[in-house]
């Protein structure tokens, strides 16, 4: 069986999770995902990605949304339904939430279940990705397995 480490911002869309399911094709895969809920400190670099993006009613709905010990409900709620949707398609998917230090918990996680790779699926985030600041590049450089970066897909934007 094939292992991933999931790396997530946001609850999966069926869109990434019928993406990251058949990424290797009929093999069986197993998941371990891990979601940070979002902080205070990446805040103010959410909103310069959304003015960048032109998606201004982004930028305005990034100061209102909970940041810190607040998020950590949401986060958990978003987890759980990630969960739950990568189990719906037949695949093994265990999971917990991101408390501290992201990238030791990953190399953590990487070597206590062997894994494959690592996929970071995240919205992109380009000031970050300019600097070689985001998780897939400063993932590279510590893990020992292949990362690879996607981008999440919004739902609305396949309702259409």
């Amino acid at each position: 069986m094939f292992t991933s480490v999931l790396m997530i911002e946001k609850p999966l869309t069926s869109v990434d999770v019928e993406f990251v399911t058949t990424l290797h094709g009929d093999e069986p895969v197993s998941f371990v995902v891990l979601m940070q809920p979002r902080g205070d400190q990446d805040r103010l670099l959410r909103a310069i990605d959304d003015v960048a993006l032109g998606e201004l009613e982004e930028a305005v709905h990034e100061a209102g949304e909970p940041a810190g010990p607040a998020a950590k409900a949401p986060a958990e709620r978003a987890l759980e339904h990630s969960l739950q949707s990568l189990r719906g398609t037949g695949s093994a998917a265990v999971g917990r939430l991101v408390e501290d230090h992201p990238l030791d918990l990953l190399k953590s996680v990487v070597d206590e279940v062997n894994a494959d790779e690592v996929i970071v699926l995240t919205a992109p985030h380009y000031v970050e990705e300019f600097f070689h600041r985001d998780w897939a590049s400063r993932a590279r450089h510590k893990v020992g397995v292949p990362v690879l970066k996607l981008f999440a897909h919004s739902e609305e934007a396949h309702s259409e």
